[in-house]
């Protein structure tokens, strides 16, 4: 079998790890093995923490929502459970965004769905 001389397609691969493993600290930018590893690791995460982002916030939201029903004397469910009722269909960002910067408004649609 005859030698094959992988100068340029080693190079290139290692320097695109390297590429993605700048910032991370110690050996783990500057060694191809360690770097390979933490790059993969990182990766990885990345992809997952995509889809908990959205987890995340949703969650965020609801916490704000609550809190914010709460000083109104109504509860999360309780208010969701109105605004359907009453065909209010603004979505938990747009509510939380709502309660945390306009207070005033948030009461005003809180008194529409309870009249309905």
């Amino acid at each position: 079998m005859t030698r094959v001389k992988r100068g340029n397609v080693a190079r290139k691969r290692r320097k695109k790890i390297l590429k993605l493993a700048k910032g991370f600290r110690g050996s783990h930018s500057t060694l191809f093995r360690t770097a390979n590893q933490q790059v993969m690791k990182a990766l990885r995460n990345a992809y997952r923490d995509r889809r908990k982002k959205k987890r995340d916030f949703r969650g965020l939201w609801i916490a704000r929502i609550n809190a914010a029903a709460r000083s109104q004397g109504l509860n999360y469910s309780q208010l969701i459970n109105k605004l359907k009722k009453a065909n209010i269909q603004l979505n938990r960002k747009m509510l939380a965004q709502i309660a945390a910067k306009d207070p005033e408004t948030f009461t005003q649609i809180i008194q529409v769905a309870n009249r309905s």
